[in-house]
Protein backbone atom coordinates (compact mmCIF):
# COMPACT_ATOMS: atom_id res chain seq x y z
CA UNK A 1 0.00 0.00 0.00
CA UNK A 2 1.29 3.38 -1.37
CA UNK A 3 0.58 6.60 1.37
CA UNK A 4 1.05 9.88 -0.38
CA UNK A 5 2.72 11.96 2.31
CA UNK A 6 2.01 16.02 1.41
CA UNK A 7 4.27 18.38 2.97
CA UNK A 8 2.67 22.03 2.80
CA UNK A 9 4.77 25.43 3.46
CA UNK A 10 3.42 29.09 3.19
CA UNK A 11 4.82 29.80 -0.66
CA UNK A 12 6.79 32.37 -1.99
CA UNK A 13 5.89 34.74 -5.45
CA UNK A 14 7.14 33.30 -8.84
CA UNK A 15 9.90 35.90 -8.85
CA UNK A 16 10.97 38.96 -6.86
CA UNK A 17 9.44 41.30 -8.97
CA UNK A 18 6.74 44.33 -7.96
CA UNK A 19 4.35 42.56 -10.16
CA UNK A 20 5.05 38.81 -8.91
CA UNK A 21 5.25 39.59 -5.23
CA UNK A 22 2.33 41.74 -5.52
CA UNK A 23 0.14 38.97 -6.60
CA UNK A 24 1.50 36.88 -4.03
CA UNK A 25 0.70 39.38 -1.42
CA UNK A 26 -2.78 39.50 -2.74
CA UNK A 27 -3.73 35.71 -2.61
CA UNK A 28 -1.49 35.82 1.24
CA UNK A 29 -2.87 38.35 2.82
CA UNK A 30 -6.66 38.19 1.60
CA UNK A 31 -7.14 34.61 3.47
CA UNK A 32 -9.16 35.45 6.40
CA UNK A 33 -7.40 33.33 8.64
CA UNK A 34 -4.57 35.27 8.09
CA UNK A 35 -6.11 38.80 8.12
CA UNK A 36 -9.27 37.92 9.99
CA UNK A 37 -11.29 40.93 10.29
CA UNK A 38 -14.43 41.80 8.38
CA UNK A 39 -14.15 40.99 4.74
CA UNK A 40 -15.17 44.47 3.58
CA UNK A 41 -12.49 45.90 6.11
CA UNK A 42 -9.88 43.33 4.85
CA UNK A 43 -10.45 44.21 1.14
CA UNK A 44 -10.06 48.22 2.00
CA UNK A 45 -7.39 47.25 3.89
CA UNK A 46 -5.08 45.32 1.30
CA UNK A 47 -6.69 47.72 -2.11
CA UNK A 48 -6.61 51.02 -0.20
CA UNK A 49 -3.14 50.35 2.11
CA UNK A 50 -1.26 47.59 1.62
CA UNK A 51 -0.91 46.61 -2.22
CA UNK A 52 -0.32 50.32 -3.21
CA UNK A 53 2.94 50.94 -1.30
CA UNK A 54 4.27 47.46 -0.04
CA UNK A 55 4.75 44.98 -2.99
CA UNK A 56 8.01 47.60 -3.72
CA UNK A 57 9.20 47.76 -0.25
CA UNK A 58 8.59 43.84 -0.06
CA UNK A 59 10.46 43.16 -3.92
CA UNK A 60 13.02 44.42 -2.59
CA UNK A 61 13.55 42.60 0.22
CA UNK A 62 12.62 39.57 -2.12
CA UNK A 63 15.84 40.79 -4.53
CA UNK A 64 18.23 40.72 -1.42
CA UNK A 65 17.91 36.81 -0.57
CA UNK A 66 16.87 35.43 -4.07
CA UNK A 67 19.59 32.48 -5.49
CA UNK A 68 20.01 31.42 -8.54
CA UNK A 69 18.09 28.14 -7.49
CA UNK A 70 15.10 30.99 -6.93
CA UNK A 71 13.27 31.62 -3.24
CA UNK A 72 15.38 30.15 -0.80
CA UNK A 73 11.71 29.02 0.96
CA UNK A 74 11.27 26.98 -2.66
CA UNK A 75 14.64 25.50 -3.18
CA UNK A 76 15.09 24.59 0.98
CA UNK A 77 11.26 22.70 0.88
CA UNK A 78 11.87 21.15 -1.99
CA UNK A 79 15.39 19.53 -0.54
CA UNK A 80 13.49 18.53 2.84
CA UNK A 81 11.20 17.32 0.56
CA UNK A 82 13.44 15.14 -1.32
CA UNK A 83 15.42 13.92 2.18
CA UNK A 84 11.81 12.82 2.94
CA UNK A 85 11.16 10.73 0.22
CA UNK A 86 14.75 8.98 1.01
CA UNK A 87 13.72 8.05 4.49
CA UNK A 88 10.59 7.23 4.12
CA UNK A 89 11.10 5.01 0.95
CA UNK A 90 9.04 3.63 -1.82
CA UNK A 91 6.15 2.40 0.38
CA UNK A 92 5.72 6.70 0.48
CA UNK A 93 5.40 9.02 -2.24
CA UNK A 94 6.16 12.83 -1.16
CA UNK A 95 4.98 16.04 -2.92
CA UNK A 96 5.71 19.27 -1.74
CA UNK A 97 2.40 22.16 -2.04
CA UNK A 98 2.91 25.68 -0.93
CA UNK A 99 -0.26 27.08 0.50
CA UNK A 100 -0.01 29.91 -1.64
CA UNK A 101 1.63 30.59 -5.02
CA UNK A 102 3.42 27.19 -6.68
CA UNK A 103 4.02 24.49 -6.69
CA UNK A 104 0.09 25.19 -5.26
CA UNK A 105 -1.42 21.94 -2.76
CA UNK A 106 -3.58 21.32 -5.76
CA UNK A 107 -1.05 20.08 -8.29
CA UNK A 108 0.96 18.48 -5.07
CA UNK A 109 -2.16 16.50 -4.30
CA UNK A 110 -2.48 15.44 -8.22
CA UNK A 111 0.64 13.75 -8.03
CA UNK A 112 -0.30 11.88 -5.35
CA UNK A 113 -3.95 10.86 -6.88
CA UNK A 114 -2.39 7.26 -7.60
CA UNK A 115 -1.70 6.45 -3.04
CA UNK A 116 -4.02 4.29 -1.41
CA UNK A 117 -3.88 7.05 1.92
CA UNK A 118 -2.65 10.62 2.29
CA UNK A 119 -0.46 12.30 5.24
CA UNK A 120 -0.79 15.68 5.66
CA UNK A 121 2.07 17.34 7.00
CA UNK A 122 2.35 21.58 7.39
CA UNK A 123 5.53 22.48 7.86
CA UNK A 124 5.31 24.76 10.81
CA UNK A 125 6.28 23.51 13.81
CA UNK A 126 3.47 25.06 16.11
CA UNK A 127 0.24 25.25 15.27
CA UNK A 128 -1.85 28.49 14.59
CA UNK A 129 -4.95 29.40 12.66
CA UNK A 130 -2.73 31.91 10.02
CA UNK A 131 -0.51 29.01 9.04
CA UNK A 132 -1.00 25.49 9.67
CA UNK A 133 -5.03 25.26 9.82
CA UNK A 134 -5.59 27.43 6.80
CA UNK A 135 -3.15 24.65 4.80
CA UNK A 136 -4.98 22.12 6.34
CA UNK A 137 -8.40 23.58 5.04
CA UNK A 138 -6.84 24.09 1.61
CA UNK A 139 -5.53 20.65 1.40
CA UNK A 140 -8.66 18.86 2.68
CA UNK A 141 -10.59 20.78 0.45
CA UNK A 142 -9.10 18.96 -2.58
CA UNK A 143 -7.94 15.79 -0.39
CA UNK A 144 -11.74 14.79 0.25
CA UNK A 145 -12.11 14.67 -3.11
CA UNK A 146 -9.45 11.74 -3.94
CA UNK A 147 -10.12 9.85 -0.37
CA UNK A 148 -12.73 8.89 2.46
CA UNK A 149 -11.93 10.82 5.35
CA UNK A 150 -10.34 7.52 7.14
CA UNK A 151 -7.85 7.59 4.44
CA UNK A 152 -6.59 10.93 5.39
CA UNK A 153 -4.19 11.94 8.56
CA UNK A 154 -3.45 15.58 9.46
CA UNK A 155 -0.68 15.85 11.34
CA UNK A 156 -0.81 19.47 13.02
CA UNK A 157 1.96 20.60 14.89
CA UNK A 158 5.50 18.49 15.47
CA UNK A 159 7.40 21.48 18.13
CA UNK A 160 7.86 18.19 19.89
CA UNK A 161 9.00 16.05 17.75
CA UNK A 162 12.80 14.63 18.50
CA UNK A 163 14.07 14.70 15.44
CA UNK A 164 12.96 18.56 14.81
CA UNK A 165 14.72 19.43 18.24
CA UNK A 166 17.62 17.43 17.89
CA UNK A 167 18.25 19.02 14.35
CA UNK A 168 18.16 22.71 15.64
CA UNK A 169 20.03 22.21 18.94
CA UNK A 170 22.69 20.60 16.77
CA UNK A 171 22.68 23.55 14.49
CA UNK A 172 23.07 25.88 17.40
CA UNK A 173 25.44 23.98 18.90
CA UNK A 174 28.00 24.25 15.95
CA UNK A 175 26.93 28.15 15.28
CA UNK A 176 27.92 28.73 18.80
CA UNK A 177 30.81 26.61 19.05
CA UNK A 178 34.47 28.37 20.07
CA UNK A 179 31.75 31.91 19.83
CA UNK A 180 31.57 34.59 22.98
CA UNK A 181 27.58 34.79 23.04
CA UNK A 182 25.64 36.87 25.97
CA UNK A 183 22.36 36.11 25.15
CA UNK A 184 20.35 33.53 22.41
CA UNK A 185 17.00 35.06 21.17
CA UNK A 186 14.14 32.46 20.05
CA UNK A 187 12.43 34.46 17.89
CA UNK A 188 9.20 32.96 16.63
CA UNK A 189 6.52 35.11 14.28
CA UNK A 190 4.47 37.00 15.49
CA UNK A 191 0.69 36.52 15.38
CA UNK A 192 -2.19 38.96 16.19
CA UNK A 193 -2.84 38.83 20.31
CA UNK A 194 -6.23 38.71 19.13
CA UNK A 195 -5.84 35.02 17.43
CA UNK A 196 -4.78 33.48 20.68
CA UNK A 197 -7.23 34.53 23.20
CA UNK A 198 -9.18 31.92 24.71
CA UNK A 199 -7.15 28.87 23.19
CA UNK A 200 -6.77 25.93 25.23
CA UNK A 201 -2.88 25.41 26.24
CA UNK A 202 -1.99 22.47 24.03
CA UNK A 203 -3.95 24.97 21.32
CA UNK A 204 -2.16 28.03 21.89
CA UNK A 205 0.58 28.95 19.39
CA UNK A 206 2.38 31.41 22.18
CA UNK A 207 2.33 28.22 24.40
CA UNK A 208 3.70 25.88 21.87
CA UNK A 209 6.25 28.67 21.12
CA UNK A 210 7.68 29.20 24.75
CA UNK A 211 7.72 24.84 24.77
CA UNK A 212 9.88 25.10 21.60
CA UNK A 213 12.41 27.49 23.83
CA UNK A 214 12.37 25.22 26.97
CA UNK A 215 13.02 21.90 24.85
CA UNK A 216 15.98 23.37 22.83
CA UNK A 217 17.53 25.21 25.84
CA UNK A 218 17.66 21.34 27.12
CA UNK A 219 18.67 19.60 24.03
CA UNK A 220 21.21 22.27 23.66
CA UNK A 221 22.30 21.74 27.36
CA UNK A 222 24.11 25.28 27.64
CA UNK A 223 24.44 27.58 30.25
CA UNK A 224 23.73 30.99 27.68
CA UNK A 225 20.94 33.14 29.04
CA UNK A 226 17.94 33.17 26.71
CA UNK A 227 14.96 34.91 25.92
CA UNK A 228 11.92 34.44 23.55
CA UNK A 229 10.54 36.65 21.10
CA UNK A 230 8.25 37.95 18.08
CA UNK A 231 8.76 39.47 15.32
CA UNK A 232 7.39 40.25 11.83
CA UNK A 233 4.34 41.80 13.05
CA UNK A 234 2.40 43.71 10.83
CA UNK A 235 -0.04 46.81 11.06
CA UNK A 236 -1.13 48.36 14.37
CA UNK A 237 -3.06 46.44 16.25
CA UNK A 238 -1.32 43.97 19.67
CA UNK A 239 0.94 41.37 18.59
CA UNK A 240 2.58 38.79 20.49
CA UNK A 241 5.09 40.10 23.05
CA UNK A 242 8.31 40.77 23.16
CA UNK A 243 8.79 42.16 19.80
CA UNK A 244 12.93 40.89 18.79
CA UNK A 245 13.41 44.59 17.23
CA UNK A 246 12.31 45.68 21.10
CA UNK A 247 13.79 43.48 22.49
CA UNK A 248 17.64 44.30 20.87
CA UNK A 249 17.10 47.91 21.98
CA UNK A 250 16.68 46.38 25.57
CA UNK A 251 19.50 44.10 25.27
CA UNK A 252 21.87 46.84 23.59
CA UNK A 253 20.88 49.20 26.97
CA UNK A 254 21.71 46.34 29.29
CA UNK A 255 25.32 46.55 27.77
CA UNK A 256 25.12 43.07 25.99
CA UNK A 257 27.52 42.61 22.88
CA UNK A 258 27.56 39.37 21.61
CA UNK A 259 23.99 37.78 20.59
CA UNK A 260 22.91 34.73 18.48
CA UNK A 261 19.28 34.39 17.17
CA UNK A 262 17.66 31.47 15.93
CA UNK A 263 14.05 31.16 14.63
CA UNK A 264 12.32 28.00 15.56
CA UNK A 265 9.09 28.64 14.18
CA UNK A 266 10.54 28.44 10.60
CA UNK A 267 11.65 25.38 8.93
CA UNK A 268 12.91 26.18 5.97
CA UNK A 269 14.97 29.60 5.95
CA UNK A 270 13.50 32.24 4.36
CA UNK A 271 12.43 36.13 3.72
CA UNK A 272 11.46 36.18 7.62
CA UNK A 273 14.93 34.38 8.72
CA UNK A 274 17.77 35.51 6.02
CA UNK A 275 16.21 39.38 5.03
CA UNK A 276 14.28 40.42 8.38
CA UNK A 277 16.88 38.38 11.13
CA UNK A 278 19.91 37.99 8.89
CA UNK A 279 20.14 41.91 7.43
CA UNK A 280 17.64 44.14 8.61
CA UNK A 281 17.59 42.41 12.67
CA UNK A 282 21.83 42.46 12.22
CA UNK A 283 22.18 45.90 10.88
CA UNK A 284 20.19 46.80 13.75
CA UNK A 285 22.07 45.77 16.12
CA UNK A 286 25.35 47.14 14.92
CA UNK A 287 23.98 50.29 14.99
CA UNK A 288 23.10 49.52 18.65
CA UNK A 289 26.85 49.04 19.25
CA UNK A 290 26.55 45.13 19.21
CA UNK A 291 29.85 43.53 18.26
CA UNK A 292 28.58 39.88 17.66
CA UNK A 293 25.71 38.73 15.85
CA UNK A 294 24.71 34.96 14.79
CA UNK A 295 21.90 33.85 13.19
CA UNK A 296 21.13 30.16 13.66
CA UNK A 297 19.73 28.63 10.30
CA UNK A 298 17.21 26.87 10.18
CA UNK A 299 16.84 23.54 10.06
CA UNK A 300 15.89 23.09 6.18
CA UNK A 301 16.74 19.50 4.87
CA UNK A 302 18.03 18.39 8.45
CA UNK A 303 14.27 18.88 9.62
CA UNK A 304 13.18 15.55 7.24
CA UNK A 305 13.49 13.48 9.78
CA UNK A 306 9.66 14.92 11.23
CA UNK A 307 8.16 12.30 9.10
CA UNK A 308 9.54 9.49 10.56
Amino acid sequence: MTTGFLLINLGTPNSPSVKDVRAYLKEFLFDPYVIDINPIARWCLLNFIILPTRPKKSAHAYQSIWTKQGSPLLSNSKALAEQAQNLLGDDYKVALGMRYGNPSIESAIEQLKSCEQLVILPLFPQYSLAATETAIQRALKFAKRQWAAEKIKVIREFYKHSNFINAQAQLMRTALDNQTVEKIIFSYHGLPERQIKNLAPEDCYKTQCYATTELLVKALDSSVSYITTFQSRLGRTPWIKPYTDEILITLAAEGIKNIAIVCPSFICDCLETLEEIGMRAKEQWMELGGETFILVPCVNQLGAGIVL
